[in-house]
């Protein structure tokens, strides 16, 4: 772990322990109880838009190259989630393990690599257009005099997303890997980077291949925006198993924004304390108490860690296995 990842880690979780400690361990405890067994259905839930997010991977393989199938999509798309989720890695870590991954499942590195990018950058807009639409019901909310206080934060967030993804965007047309590397090589003096440089300069020439085929990367963009829909579902059930039910719109703010929240605090691995900041300023808006707004954002951990423990597990076994393979001196897919 690096000493950055540290520092932000030990702040969300100061955060984190904060909130809880501000709105009272007690209620939160038991109203977090008050789901019981109910909280696994919102585990199993979450398995809808984890296959949406992979289908938007599929998507986007080349079938003549390597046949990938939607299955090394799922387990990849599950890796992904499982590190950005419980490992300090910040959200750069999923998305390298996943190219990793589908390497060793016999992808070539370039076209693996160009996938995740485009299907990593489509969902990251889908995710704004979702914040947007939570922008639409804050001004509905303002409109009857509630959500002041936290529209001008939310529309700020979402503006600083747009700008980010625009530029990310703009660099992958431009050749963003090769430039990388190109001024790392400068920066480095006399190493040898070329070979380095060449594969970059492939896997942006794999991603511009990818831009000119409009309906993939259209599919892709659907199935990420869907998967950011239904995962509404996970809000509107832990709710209604905590007590507290609110409707398909009230929970469609709070997953819609929160979201848009959580994005905006990428530098602090799994968005710790930020979560829980956000269900607590967007709670006044459906009505919400603060303690069943925190025992939300802990049914969502706890989602993240039955799902994303074995996924981590998984990812250990898989790569001991490659690792054998390779040192067996049996042919690898890599």
């Amino acid at each position: 772990m690096t000493r950055a990842a540290m520092i932000s880690l030990s702040v969300g979780a100061a955060l984190f322990v904060a909130l809880i400690a501000f709105t009272g361990f007690g209620p939160v405890a038991s109203t977090l109880m008050s789901a019981g067994w109910l909280s696994l259905l919102v585990v199993a839930f979450h398995l809808l838009p984890l296959a949406l997010d992979a289908g938007a991977i599929f998507v986007l393989f080349d079938r003549h190259a390597g046949h990938r199938t939607m299955r090394d999509a799922l387990l990849a798309r599950w890796v992904g989630e499982s590190v950005n989720s419980l490992l300090p890695a910040g959200q750069l870590g999923g998305p390298v393990l996943m190219v990793r991954h589908l390497a060793q499942r016999g992808a070539r590195m370039r076209d693996a690599a160009a996938a995740i990018t485009v299907s990593t950058t489509m969902q990251a807009i889908a995710q704004l257009v979702f914040a947007v639409l939570g922008l639409v019901l804050f001004g509905a909310s303002t409109a009857s005099g509630a959500g002041e206080d936290v529209r001008l934060p939310v529309i700020a967030v979402t503006a600083v997303l747009a700008l980010c993804l625009f530029g990310f965007y703009v660099a992958q047309r431009r050749g963003l890997f090769g430039r990388v590397l190109r001024l790392l090589s400068k920066l480095s003096g006399k190493r040898d980077w070329s070979a380095l440089t060449t594969r970059a300069d492939a896997v942006d020439a794999a991603v511009r291949q990818i831009y000119r085929a409009p309906g993939k990367v259209a599919a892709t963009f659907a199935l990420s925006l869907a998967g950011w829909l239904v995962g509404t579902g996970e809000v509107w059930l832990a709710l209604r198993f905590l007590g507290h039910p609110v409707s398909w719109l009230d929970a469609l703010l709070l997953e819609s924004a929160g979201q848009a929240i959580r994005g905006a605090a990428f530098a602090i691995p799994g968005s710790l304390g930020v979560q829980e900041a956000g269900y607590l300023l967007l709670a006044p808006l459906v009505g919400l108490p603060a303690d069943a707004a925190l025992a939300l954002s802990l049914i969502k951990r706890a989602r993240e860690i039955v799902l994303g423990a074995p996924g981590l597990l998984y990812l250990y076994w898989s790569e001991r296995n490659h690792r054998r393979r390779s040192l067996g001196g049996v042919p690898t897919t890599d």
